[in-house]
């Protein structure tokens, strides 16, 4: 077995990673940056699939159908399928289907491509009228936002339709000279104009997207691991579903960051932040670590 040389990595981490079965996998800053794959992407996934591990993508963006997402991973050489993704549109929709099965007409906020993918699961979306009354309103990072159907999803949250947000990022990382407003933005105006909040804010570092995978995969939550490259959500959502949350140092978050929250913790009986099971350089690393744990 080779020697381990991560300082966040004691024996009992160790014998965790020994029972991951599955790594759920956030997408900017861990397998790729920007339209960049990093270099050692597609042979850490095969590495997985050698060693007989599973892997899903997950991320917090549903302005992107499942097939667009594939149809970008194809465009970098990763051949995924649908049971390989996993977003907060399908999150929502999960939720849905458990807490409103009856629930077939929908008021979405959101881009053709997201309201395309409700459509495929069987969902109807609403027109902009007083008469067409929803059964749930959806909000989400919505590019196409007009302000007719904001004021529209509005009245319906005032009138008390069962109210979902996707995700609760205030704004979308972007390298453009803007500010792209987000779901949680969205929701934000909402409120102010009704008093009302979402009942639910589905996406990290909410934990049902990994309960939804945990579920479609047959899995515990000691044997699933999260990798992600910010602790405020991707570590924070393992956390929360009793998983293993690792942090990589290829994206957003710093290894000093990571020492913060780490000390943070210790000292702080209710810390802001909880930090990850351990930290790691990248995907790479952690490749590495889970076949040393599992002595291949």
């Amino acid at each position: 077995m080779k020697q381990n040389k991560n300082e966040w990595l004691s024996e009992e981490k160790l014998e965790r990673l020994k029972k991951i079965r599955h790594v759920a996998l956030d997408m900017d800053g861990t397998i790729y940056l920007g339209n960049s794959l990093f270099p050692f992407t597609k042979d850490f996934l095969r590495k997985l699939t050698d060693a007989g591990i599973g892997y899903s993508f997950l991320t917090n963006n549903p302005s992107k159908s499942i097939a667009d997402y594939l149809h970008k991973l194809h465009g970098m050489g990763i051949e995924a399928s649908e049971e390989n993704m996993y977003t907060t549109s399908l999150a929502a929709i999960d939720y849905i289907r458990s807490n409103y099965p009856d629930a077939r007409k929908l008021f979405l906020l959101g881009t053709p491509s997201m309201v395309s993918q409700f459509e495929k699961a069987g969902y109807i979306s609403c027109e902009d009228s007083p008469e067409d009354k929803p059964d749930v309103l959806v909000a989400a990072f919505d590019m196409t936002l007009t302000y007719e159907r904001l004021c529209r999803a509005s009245w319906w949250a005032s009138q008390g339709v069962p109210y979902i947000a996707t995700n609760p990022d205030r704004v979308c990382p972007t390298d453009m000279q803007t500010v792209l407003v987000d779901c949680g933005s969205i929701c934000r105006c909402i409120e102010h104009a009704t008093g009302r909040k979402p009942d639910i804010v589905l996406g990290k570092p909410d934990p049902n997207m990994l309960k939804g995978i945990m579920s479609a995969h047959g899995l515990k939550p000691e044997e699933i691991a999260m990798a992600g490259d910010r602790i405020y959500t991707d570590t924070a959502m393992a956390h929360n579903a009793g998983a293993f949350g690792v942090l990589v140092l290829s994206g957003e978050t710093t290894i000093e960051t990571a020492e913060a929250v780490a000390m943070d913790a210790a000292t702080n009986p209710s810390p802001e932040f909880y930090p990850p099971d351990i930290v790691v350089r990248d995907i790479e690393e952690l490749g590495e670590l889970l076949l040393m744990a599992k002595g291949i």
